[in-house]
């Protein structure tokens, strides 16, 4: 096989396991995809494509295949960093749709509603927690639903809106002054929590322009006329220089991740 058609069959391979390695993509939706699915593709897609490329090993040169499977890696890991991207922003959201509920809460009891009609009015402002407005309304466990609700990203404070349920309920205080500690309790670890990502926010910024930095310098390289990827996909100690930079910069995104996620979670 010539080194053209070998590098269109590494590339269709190539193709086809990203697709299947990251799943379909989901346009216009708000929802993640679900866990178990996601689960399901990951444990199954990497051997796959690692027999794949055996398979291809005595048809497709060893060098095509490398960079097939480089570049399955850096979609991969592009959609996976996408993904996490999108994910803390919809918690950010969701927090903050915590906090209006809670305000609409502590507003609608201290204006003298029964507590069902004053869960029912706070929902719009957090249509999420319909499934709390229908335990109230039914007389189920309205603490149990409000703990379902909190496991979800961004609202784990609904969990102490849950306990300030049940303690109001066993005392027998007003659910309207729990609920506006509740209140306090959110706009505090929202503010601290803004704080902290704004922080780290030069810290991420400084991550991706290192990161973006290699591959503007090759360009300019390229159009100088020094050629370096020939060498680097041409050459192995070029492919393997490709492969050890790319997950040293991978590696240092996600430690810079990880630390702002620690820092987040200290704050809150």
């Amino acid at each position: 096989m010539t080194g053209i058609g070998g590098a269109v069959v590494a590339a269709g391979c190539a193709a086809a396991a990203a697709s299947l390695l990251v799943g379909p993509a989901r346009i216009g939706s708000t929802a993640p995809p679900p866990r178990s699915s996601t689960r399901r593709a990951g444990s199954w897609a990497v051997p796959a494509l690692g027999v794949g490329l055996v398979l291809l090993v005595p048809v497709v040169p060893v060098r095509h295949l490398v960079l097939a499977a480089l570049a399955v890696l850096a979609v991969a890991a592009f959609r996976q960093r996408t993904g996490s991207a999108r994910a803390e922003r919809l918690a950010g959201q969701r927090q903050q749709r915590v906090v209006d509920f809670a305000e609409a809460l502590t507003g609608e009891l201290r204006a003298g509603q029964p507590t069902v009609t004053a869960v029912e009015r706070s929902v719009d402002v957090w249509p999420e927690a319909s499934g709390v407005a229908r335990a109230a309304r039914l007389g189920a466990d309205v603490p149990d639903a409000l703990r379902a609700l909190a496991r979800r990203p961004g609202a784990e404070g609904v969990a102490r809106l849950a306990a300030a349920w049940e303690l109001s309920a066993a005392s027998g205080t007003g659910l309207a002054q729990a609920a506006a500690r509740v209140l306090e309790t959110a706009r505090a670890r929202q503010d601290a929590e803004r704080k902290v990502r704004a922080e780290v926010a030069s810290a991420r910024a400084t991550a991706r322009l290192v990161t973006a930095l290699p591959i503007v310098v090759l360009v300019a390289a390229q159009g100088a006329g020094a050629r370096p990827w020939v060498f680097l996909t041409g050459h192995p100690l070029g492919l393997g220089c490709l492969a050890v930079g790319g997950a040293l910069s991978w590696a240092g995104l996600v430690w810079i991740d990880r630390i702002a996620a620690a820092a987040a979670e200290g704050a809150g």
